[in-house]
C-alpha cells in the first residue's frame, strides 16, 4: 500500500523579538473607535493573560515571506535528502502575499510559489508551484490537496510551506494585533509504499462555514478614528472566533480522528493551530470530553505561542519541526507515534489530519 509521508521539515524564524512591553505606548481602541477605560498597561496585561504570549517574531524590513519561505523550504529538503528536481508540486499557504513595509498592498504576481521555486533554482518545468489562500488552515489544506494529487496519480513528490509577514498588516490600535507574528515552515512529503497501515496520512477532515461566520476575521480601518487612510488591517472579532472555534473544533478533530480506525489511547500529540492558549487548551480539553475523558493528558499538546505568537499558517510547520528537532523541551515524536494535525481560521475554515509518525 501507498500512504502519504512526510520525509523533512524545516522553519524559519525571524530573529527580531518583540515583547510585550513595546506595545505599553500604544493608544487601544475598541471596534467601534472608543478609547478603552483603562491603561496601556491593563490591556497588555490582559492580553497575555488571555492567549498565553509573552513575545512574538517579526521579519526584518527587507525580508518578504517568500524569501522565508525558501529557507524554510532549503532545510526540509536538505532534511529529507531529496534530489529538488525530483519535487512535483510547490505549494504555498499564505494570505497576504509578499508584502513590503509600510504599506497593505500584497504583491502575488508572480505566484509566492513560483519565486520560491526561482530562490530554489529548480529548473525543472515538471515542478508546478501554487498559492493557497485559505486562512490560518492553509498550511494543512495543502497537505491534503497534496494527498489528493497523490492518489490520483498526479503527483509523487510535494513541498508544502506555510510563510506569513502579518507584521505588515497589523493596526497599532488594535489590542488584537499583539497576537500576530511572521515566520515560515514547511515539510516535503512522498508517496511512497508502506508496510505499516498506520504509518503517514491516515484520514483527513474539512469543514467550512461561510454565512455568518464570514466575517469574523477579515481587513478593516484601523480603530483609530482620527487615522485617515486607505490601509487596511487584519481584524478579528476574537469572541465569535472563540466561540466558533470551541463549538465545532473538537467535533471536526473528533471525525477525523475516528475515521482513522483508531482508539484515543493511541494518541501521542496534537499539533493545533497557535491561535490563542486559553483557546486551544479548551478546544484540546472539549476534544478529549468528547471521548468522556475529563482530564487532558499530560504533554499531549506542544505549544510555541508564548514566544513565537500566531504566524498564521507558519505555526503548525513550524511547532511541528521544533518538536522533530527536540528543540521543544519535554516533547519528542517516536516512530509509530499517532499525533493529529488541527487548524481554524478566517473563512471561516476548519481542518485536521490524522498522521502515522514515520520519523
Amino acid at each position: 500500500m501507498y500512504h502519504s509521508i512526510i520525509t523533512g521539515s524545516g522553519a524559519y524564524i525571524p530573529d527580531h523579538i518583540i515583547s510585550n512591553s513595546e506595545f505599553l505606548s500604544n493608544n487601544f481602541y475598541s471596534e467601534e473607535g472608543a478609547p478603552f477605560g483603562y491603561t496601556s498597561e491593563r490591556v497588555v496585561e490582559k492580553f497575555s493573560n488571555i492567549t498565553g504570549i509573552l513575545q512574538r517574531r517579526y521579519a526584518t524590513k527587507r525580508l518578504s515571506a517568500s524569501q522565508m519561505a525558501a529557507c524554510a523550504a532549503e532545510l526540509a529538503i536538505a532534511d529529507s535528502g531529496m534530489n529538488k528536481e525530483s519535487i512535483d508540486q510547490i505549494i504555498v499557504a499564505h494570505n497576504f502575499g509578499d508584502l513590503t513595509e509600510n504599506t497593505s498592498f500584497p504583491d502575488i504576481v508572480p505566484s509566492l510559489a513560483s519565486r520560491v521555486k526561482n530562490l530554489l533554482g529548480i529548473s525543472n518545468p515538471a515542478c508546478i508551484p501554487y498559492d493557497l489562500i485559505f486562512g490560518c488552515p492553509g498550511w494543512l489544506q495543502g497537505m491534503i490537496q497534496a494527498d489528493a494529487f497523490f492518489k490520483a496519480g498526479m503527483a509523487k513528490t510535494a513541498l508544502i510551506i506555510g510563510a506569513e509577514t502579518l507584521s505588515r498588516v497589523l493596526d497599532p490600535h488594535d489590542r488584537d494585533s499583539m497576537i500576530f507574528s511572521d515566520g515560515a515552515g514547511a515539510i516535503t512529503i512522498e508517496y511512497k509504499e508502506v508496510q505499516d497501515p498506520l504509518a503517514g496520512l491516515l484520514s483527513t477532515n474539512v469543514r467550512a462555514d461561510c454565512r455568518m461566520e464570514n466575517d469574523f476575521i477579515n481587513m478593516g480601518r484601523s480603530y483609530n478614528p482620527v487615522m485617515i487612510s486607505n490601509a487596511q488591517y487584519l481584524k478579528m472579532k476574537g469572541r465569535k472566533v472563540y466561540e466558533y472555534a470551541l463549538r465545532f473544533v473538537p467535533e471536526a478533530m473528533k471525525e477525523c480522528f475516528d475515521r482513522s480506525g483508531q482508539t484515543i489511547d493511541k494518541l501521542k500529540a496534537i499539533f493545533i493551530h497557535q491561535a490563542n492558549e486559553k483557546m486551544d487548551e479548551a478546544i484540546v480539553r472539549d476534544f478529549y470530553g468528547l471521548y468522556g475523558i475529563d482530564e487532558t493528558p499530560v504533554n499531549i499538546m506542544p505549544m510555541c505561542i508564548q514566544w513565537l505568537g500566531n504566524s498564521s499558517v507558519a505555526t503548525i510547520p513550524t511547532l511541528f519541526d521544533l518538536v522533530r528537532r527536540s528543540c521543544l523541551p519535554g516533547y519528542t515524536l517516536t516512530k509509530g507515534d499517532t499525533i493529529l494535525f488541527a487548524s481554524v481560521g478566517a473563512g471561516m475554515s476548519i481542518n485536521a489530519v490524522c498522521y502515522g509518525y514515520t520519523g
